[in-house]
């Protein structure tokens, strides 16, 4: 398990990486309110990180189901709304510098909540049903 955590924190790092990328376009170039732009970068980083979670870290050939893929946009949302609200409270009201709050609040949101549900809901090794 500890193997699979790291490797789901390394394609979470691939995942943060288009994150980070989609939210300073957005903030910087674009000029989109924080969070929405963090709401748009998570789900972007999302598609990312459920294909590396899928295939790397849990090791996950099976096909994808709707039932899957539910459980994964679940859990990725509430994820994106916990994001969302962290960086408004560390990036806006404390006004740590954006790509650092981001950093900050996205390795306590992974241990807190992200890799457990996605280890447990998402990609466990006997689905049934949601």
């Amino acid at each position: 398990m500890k193997k699979q955590m790291v490797s789901a924190g390394l394609g979470g790092a691939v995942g943060t990486a288009a994150d980070v990328t989609t939210l300073v376009v957005l903030v910087q170039h674009v000029g989109m309110a924080i969070p929405v732009a963090t709401f748009i970068a998570a789900t972007v980083g999302a598609v990312v990180c459920f294909a590396m979670n899928k295939y790397v870290a849990f090791r996950d050939h099976t096909p994808i189901t709707i039932a899957q893929l539910a459980r994964f946009a679940g859990v990725a949302i509430t994820t994106a709304l916990f994001m969302a609200l962290a960086m408004k409270l560390v990036a806006v009201t404390l006004g740590v510098p954006l790509v650092l709050a981001k950093l900050v609040c996205a390795a306590a949101i992974f241990v807190a909540w992200t890799y457990p549900a996605q280890r447990r809901l998402v990609f466990r090794s006997n689905p049934v049903a949601a």
